[in-house]
C-alpha cells in the first residue's frame, strides 16, 4: 500500500497569531483563513503541498478531538517535529525571513536521511506555541 499525508494537528494556543506566522514566516498559504477569521471555521489550516494541510487547533478543542478519535488521552499530544522539504531558494528565503521576524533557528544539520534520500541542509526553529518544524531542502 502507498499513502499519502492529508493532514497533521498541531495544537496551538491562539490560531489566528499561528496563523499569521505560518502565512507570513513560513510562507505557506492559508485555508478557510478567511472563514475562520469570520467565525465561520474552528480553526484554520495552511497548505504544506497538493493534498496536504496543517492544521491549527486550539487547545480548547482538545476535547472534542479525544471524542472523536475514540482514543483517550491523544488531544492536546506534543509532537517531537515535522518537516518540509521545499527548493533551495525558498530555503534560503525562509532563513531571511526567520532572522527579519527574530525567529532563532535552534538546530542546524547537513546530510541528513529523509523521505526523498539525503538532504545537504536541514535548519530546525519553534512556531509560537512551541512546536518544532524541520525545514530541508534535496538536490
Amino acid at each position: 500500500m502507498e499513502a499519502r499525508l492529508d493532514h497533521l494537528v498541531c495544537w496551538v494556543a491562539d490560531p489566528a497569531v499561528s496563523l499569521g506566522f505560518y502565512e507570513r514566516v513560513v510562507g505557506l498559504p492559508g485555508v478557510r483563513a478567511e472563514e475562520f477569521r469570520e467565525g465561520r471555521a474552528g480553526f484554520p489550516s495552511v497548505r504544506v503541498a497538493d493534498g496536504t494541510i496543517l492544521d491549527l487547533m486550539p487547545y480548547e478543542s482538545a476535547r472534542g478531538v479525544d471524542e472523536g478519535t475514540g482514543v483517550r488521552g491523544t488531544a492536546g499530544h506534543p509532537l517531537n517535529h515535522f518537516c518540509l522539504a521545499v527548493n533551495r531558494e525558498d530555503f534560503d528565503a525562509l532563513q531571511v525571513r526567520l532572522k527579519q521576524n527574530e525567529i532563532e533557528v535552534t538546530g542546524t544539520g547537513t546530510n541528513s536521511f529523509g523521505a526523498r534520500g539525503i538532504a545537504p541542509e536541514t535548519i530546525y526553529f519553534p512556531d509560537p506555541d512551541g512546536n518544532v518544524i524541520e525545514v530541508r531542502y534535496y538536490e
